[in-house]
């Protein structure tokens, strides 16, 4: 007998994908100090990502983000920071507007189950 390897429920709207892709993030801060960072995603997904930071920025942080890939900008705002083990800093961001085909991928529709995969049994002796 095989075992599944499944989310019994999925939370997200759409699947993540981890892709490391140069992004630039700038905006002005609440105090009205300009920032621009060029960086990374760690992982994206057709709402958004998340990106490493250089600062730590508060949530609900708006900012603009350009894919260096494709050219494409996008509005976005902070939704969730947390500072990994290593001390980098990773934002969780939502696009506000402009995020059709930002990451230049296709995702899976809103609400989609995720495929199931058969791990096959290993025989105890």
């Amino acid at each position: 007998m095989s075992l599944l390897h499944f989310r019994r429920v999925e939370r997200r709207r759409t699947a993540r994908a981890a892709m490391c892709m140069s992004v630039l993030v700038y905006g002005e801060t609440g105090a009205g100090a300009k920032f621009k960072h060029w960086t990374k995603s760690v992982s994206v997904s057709a709402f958004g990502g998340v990106v490493v930071l250089e600062v730590m920025m508060p949530v609900g942080q708006v900012f603009q983000v350009t894919n260096e890939h494709n050219g494409k900008q996008a509005r976005a705002k902070i939704v969730a920071v947390r500072q990994t083990r290593e001390g980098q800093v990773h934002a969780s961001f939502e696009f506000t507007e402009g995020a059709e085909k930002f990451w230049g991928m296709t995702f899976p529709p809103a609400g989609a189950k995720p495929l199931r995969r058969l791990v096959p049994r290993v025989a105890q002796r």
